[in-house]
């Protein structure tokens, strides 16, 4: 009986039919990306916002006035009675009645300047749908609220890569692709129609967690019907995610609205439904499961897709013993070398991704175009990756891996110490993003 290596080898270990899949299940990369990174245009800054003054919405219908002239009823004195603050979270503290009047609704004051009270959720913004950060009052002292939207969806891929990544194991890989895939699609249409903002985050976070689950199997099912010595698909894969980082401020410069950049990056995961007819289940999988007959039959398919042919003789395949075997999380501490493994790719993982979204998701407040920015944080993460690519197989992973590191360590220790200001814009957006790993 031939092992399952010797079976793909003799169907094509990367023909036309490992091509196709792989390209189909890379777009996962793009829509994972976008759902990543969203918070950065998800909660863009407003534009104008101010607090509104009790009574201000029935003086200014009654008086007739555009939003501009009740901000400058309301602002502009608050400006000048107090040149410390920004006008924004802090408001007259007066109430406007029937007896105000609408040429001068202070002049009940005189010369003198109203005492100030702080705002309590009665904020005004010139583009109310243009942010979440509009749409949910996540200003002034709500401002935290919005970096919690971001750490609630990375809980979601924590919990997706624990609750999917076992049901993988135990149910398959792509009836838990797809199912992610519907479960992105779903709670991506509730998160972008959320009437609160606990609402947002409890399905943000299950978006999160479906996230991850489709970029998890999508990563898994294109190792595993490839040859052992085409592995390298793996790490192309991952320029899918980069040419969403790419893409995704495209789509928020041309969708003035958080909800629709909302859906426009949910809505293609319902497309990859349509990958049931044409992405067959992981043969290495069934065979773990002891389904070889539906192992053979893939093979078989997939022989034939890349123009050759299985042996009729064939019929069954084995596998190894380690891979039929189930292992557990303490396989990864159980030796010595194991556990130092273990612990330097966590710190490595966990600093990676802390660099990753403290430049590329705080990419804003540089001052520079924000579009712009985040497209070229994302274009200067090509030419990395097709050097890993050109560079691994010749010179192996440690060298790259450390010198990765140190480059982004470098970048980001000069950039600590430059000068604030004007002075040196192009040199330190040039060393924020080459700092990004």
């Amino acid at each position: 009986m031939p092992s399952f290596d010797e079976v793909l080898k003799e169907a094509g270990e990367f023909g036309r039919f490992q091509k196709r899949v792989f390209f189909l299940l890379s777009q996962t990369g793009i829509t994972f990306s976008s759902l990543f990174a969203s918070v950065v245009f998800l909660g863009r800054a407003p534009g104008n916002f101010w607090c509104r003054i009790p009574g201000a919405a029935e003086l200014s219908e009654r008086c007739g006035w555009t939003l501009e002239e009740e901000r400058n009823f309301t602002v502009l004195p608050l400006l000048l009675g107090n040149e410390s603050a920004a006008g924004q979270c802090e408001r007259l503290d007066v109430t406007w009645d029937a007896s105000a009047s609408c040429s001068s609704p202070l002049g009940r004051y005189g010369n003198g300047s109203p005492p100030l009270a702080p705002c309590h959720g009665h904020w005004v913004y010139e583009q109310p749908k243009a942010s979440i950060v509009g749409e949910y009052d996540l200003v002034c002292g709500n401002a935290w609220m919005l970096d919690l939207s971001q750490a609630i969806l990375n809980l979601g891929f924590l919990a997706g890569a624990f609750i999917l990544g076992y049901a993988a194991d135990r149910y398959g890989r792509i009836l838990i692709y797809l199912l992610s895939c519907l479960g992105v699609g779903i709670c991506g249409i509730i998160v972008a129609f959320s009437p609160n903002f606990t609402v947002f985050l409890i399905f943000r976070f299950l978006q999160g967690m479906f996230g991850k689950g489709t970029w998890m199997t999508c990563y898994v099912i294109v190792t595993e019907i490839v040859g052992s010595d085409q592995r390298m698909v793996g790490i192309v894969i991952q320029i899918f995610f980069t040419l969403g980082i790419i893409i995704l401020p495209g789509i928020a410069y041309l969708i003035p609205t958080w909800q629709g950049i909302q859906l426009a990056i949910s809505l293609p995961n319902f497309l990859f439904l349509l990958y049931y007819w044409v992405v067959p289940e992981s043969p290495r999988w069934l065979l773990t499961r002891k389904k070889g007959e539906k192992a053979l039959k893939i093979m078989r398919s997939i022989a034939k897709h890349n123009g050759k042919f299985l042996s009729p003789h064939y019929s069954e395949i084995t596998i190894s013993n380690e891979e039929v075997s189930n292992p557990s999380f303490l396989d990864l501490v159980r030796t010595p070398q194991m556990r130092r493994n273990t612990l330097i790719l966590m710190y490595a993982w966990f600093t990676s991704a802390l660099i990753y979204q403290g430049l590329v998701m705080r990419l804003g407040i540089t001052g520079g175009n924000l579009y712009l920015d985040f497209f070229i944080s994302g274009a200067v993460e090509l030419p990395s990756a097709f050097l890993i690519i050109v560079t691994m197989d010749r010179i192996g992973r440690r060298l790259p891996f450390a010198m990765g590191n140190i480059v982004a360590s470098v970048a980001c220790l000069i950039t600590a110490f430059l000068p604030e200001g004007n002075s040196f814009p192009a040199l330190g957006q040039a060393l924020l993003l080459s700092g990004t790993p």
